[in-house]
């Protein structure tokens, strides 16, 4: 899953790992959304973009340009919709919290940050699968 497990609520959250390891399967969730004020403060550089790219997605539409430059819903959308995504995001601590109340076959986890090339903004990622020789 890639940038939606903050979606799910704790319970919810649990029910797709639970899910994975009823069915013996591997999981893999990364987030680059992340709970820290550096993340959130990135959210109205992305939310400019909006006025940036719009007049570049096809098929063109009037209705588009009006909601993005004369009344600037689809930005104020963006941002608010980064800002809460910032802010829903699990911890990796919450992570292994989650995992914690799961029941059922062994599963080795892994869970971290990964900071890439830029090195600004870490990929929270939570790795799970069946232990060998299960």
């Amino acid at each position: 899953m890639f940038s939606s497990y903050h979606h799910f609520p704790p319970d919810g959250a649990r029910a797709v790992l639970q899910d994975a390891v009823d069915a013996g399967e591997s999981i893999g969730i990364f987030e680059v959304t992340r709970r820290a004020p550096s993340a959130i403060g990135l959210m109205f550089p992305w939310a400019l973009m909006a006025f940036v790219y719009t007049l570049w997605i096809r098929p063109f539409r009037w209705s588009r340009l009006f909601w993005t430059y004369v009344i600037p819903v689809v930005p104020f959308v963006v941002l608010f919709d980064g800002v809460v995504s910032c802010l829903r995001t699990y911890r990796p601590q919450e992570l292994r919290e989650i995992i914690g109340k799961l029941r059922g076959i062994e599963y080795e986890w892994e869970v971290g940050e990964h900071f890439g090339a830029g090195g600004i903004v870490p990929i929270t990622y939570m790795i799970g699968h069946p232990r060998e020789g299960l």
